[in-house]
């Protein structure tokens, strides 16, 4: 049993004897959540593990988010030329939107990640896309990162807003909030210009993210929503796409 199941379950030991019945079935909930053999709370414990209550158009628990409306946001955000401001959903309509949650500021794959989408921000833009990073980090800790050379680990001027989950609301309606430790997980969301989310992936903490091939997934969306045509594995810009249709389909497996 790792520290952590123990830490539960000896809270669970501190309810009141004629709760001994829900004990039983709270702790081994607990337990085997952590253990990875369920991933739901039972729904009287639901409440105290979720670190902030979801908006009203946050998806529940291991429902599909792609296809369905982004979750809403308006949070407080470092913009690019280090200004605090207000970042929303709403000031992304009609473009591409890149939302890509990380763990923690001053850590070290966060770093690697948050300077390479910010070096690549200018290829997002001739796709018309743009590229958000968001922590539960304060727009305070944000602003500070920034100062520091990466040289030394930080991130210096980037060129992409850094968004502050401070509530954790946004970590937890997109499905990326750790529980335990109330950081998100590496979660990347690409939400089209009609707010709709197409692509959803999510990494576990210690494994960083392609630059590269999310630009490629982006590149992808765009020529399919522009021309109709389904990309292919591996498929790049310029490469040829299949029209999805049964007969015409045939000239490019015949290529």
């Amino acid at each position: 049993m790792t520290t952590t199941d123990k830490r539960t379950a000896e809270s669970d030991l501190t309810i009141p004897t004629e709760n001994i019945k829900r004990l039983k079935v709270t702790t081994t909930t607990n337990v085997a959540h952590h253990a990875g053999l369920i991933n739901t709370y039972p729904e009287d414990t639901k409440e105290a593990t979720t670190a902030a209550a979801a908006p009203a158009d946050a998806l529940p628990k291991n429902e599909c988010i792609v296809g369905r409306p982004a979750p809403t946001f308006s949070v407080p955000a470092v913009m690019e030329d280090g200004s605090i401001s207000t970042v929303s959903l709403d000031q992304f309509k009609d473009r591409y939107l890149v939302l890509v949650f990380y763990p923690a500021d001053f850590t070290f794959v966060c770093p690697t990640e948050i300077t390479s989408f910010s070096d690549q921000a200018s290829r997002f833009a001739s796709l018309n896309c743009s590229v958000v990073v968001c922590s539960t980090d304060s727009e305070f800790v944000h602003y500070n990162w920034r100062q520091q050379a990466r040289k030394d680990g930080g991130i210096g001027q980037i060129v992409v807003p850094m968004l502050a989950d401070r509530t954790r609301t946004m970590s937890h309606s997109y499905g990326v909030l750790c529980e335990e430790s109330g950081q998100a997980f590496r979660g990347l969301f690409v939400i089209d210009g009609k707010q709709v989310v197409r692509i959803a992936q999510v990494n576990d903490m210690p494994i960083g993210r392609s630059v590269d091939e999310t630009l490629r997934l982006v590149s992808a969306l765009k020529h399919t929503d522009e021309h109709g045509q389904v990309c292919p594995a591996n498929w790049r810009a310029g490469d040829a796409a299949i029209e999805p249709e049964i007969q015409k389909s045939k000239a490019f497996f015949k290529a």
